[in-house]
C-alpha cells in the first residue's frame, strides 16, 4: 500500500510543534493528530519498552480510526540510569531535572513506529542518543531556564537551542533524533512503506 492514496496520506500521531516541524522538512504531506494513548508508565517496564511501546500505542490510536492511512507514532524517554525524566511542566522540576543531569551522561531513547492498520503493517525503529552534561552550579540552570524555559521538553532542555551549552558531548546517528523523531530512520521506513523520498 503506497502512501501516495489519497488527500492525506501521512497521519502524524502526536501534538508536538517539534515533531510536527521535523517531519515537515521531508516535503511530505501530512495531517497531525494528537493521540490520546495513555503514557502512564507500567510496572517494570524499562525506559526502552517505555518509549518503545508508547510509539506504537500513539500511532495505533489513530491508525484504529484511520485503517486505510499510514500512521506515524513516536515517543521519547530520557533516562538517567533507569530513572525516567519525563516533560518537566514547570520551572521547579526543570532545575532538579537539570540539577539531576549535571555531570552525568542521559540516553534519550526515541521510538518510532509506522502503523498501516487494513494491511497489518508495522514498521519500527528505535534510536538512542547519549548525552554528557557538563557540570552546572545552580546560577547557570537558572540563567538557562530564564533565557529558554524548555518545560514541554524531556530533560528540561534544547539542544537546538540554547540548551547546547549545558552539555560537554552529544553521540547519536542522528541528530534529529534527540529533538524528537529520526528523520533518517523515518525516511527509511516511508520508503519501505511505498514511498521514495526525495
Amino acid at each position: 500500500m503506497s502512501l501516495i492514496n489519497s488527500e492525506f496520506p501521512l497521519i502524524l500521531a502526536s501534538g508536538s510543534r517539534y515533531r510536527a516541524s521535523l517531519l515537515a522538512r521531508l516535503g511530505l504531506p501530512f495531517v497531525a493528530m494528537p493521540s490520546d494513548a495513555d503514557e502512564s508508565r507500567q510496572p517494570g517496564e524499562t525506559p526502552l519498552q517505555l518509549a518503545e511501546r508508547l510509539a506504537i500505542a500513539k500511532a495505533r490510536v489513530l491508525s484504529s480510526q484511520h485503517p486505510e492511512r499510514w500512521v506515524l507514532g513516536s515517543d521519547q524517554v530520557a533516562a538517567l540510569g533507569d530513572s525516567v525524566l519525563g516533560k518537566p511542566g514547570n520551572r521547579e522540576r526543570a532545575i532538579a531535572q537539570l540539577r539531576a543531569q549535571a555531570g552525568n551522561t542521559v540516553i534519550f531513547i526515541t521510538a518510532v513506529a509506522l502503523i498501516h492498520e487494513a494491511s497489518g503493517r508495522v514498521l519500527r525503529h528505535v534510536d538512542h542518543t547519549r548525552v554528557r552534561f557538563r557540570h552546572l552550579s545552580d546560577a547557570e540552570i537558572e540563567r538557562y531556564l530564564d533565557a529558554e524555559p524548555a518545560y514541554d521538553c524531556a530533560g528540561s532542555f534544547k539542544s537546538e537551542g540554547l540548551g547546547i551549552s549545558l552539555v560537554e558531548a552529544i553521540a547519536s546517528e542522528d541528530a534529529t533524533g534527540l529533538v524528537g523523531l529520526p528523520l533518517i530512520a523515518v525516511r527509511r521506513m516511508l520508503a519501505e512503506a511505498g514511498c521514495a523520498l526525495p
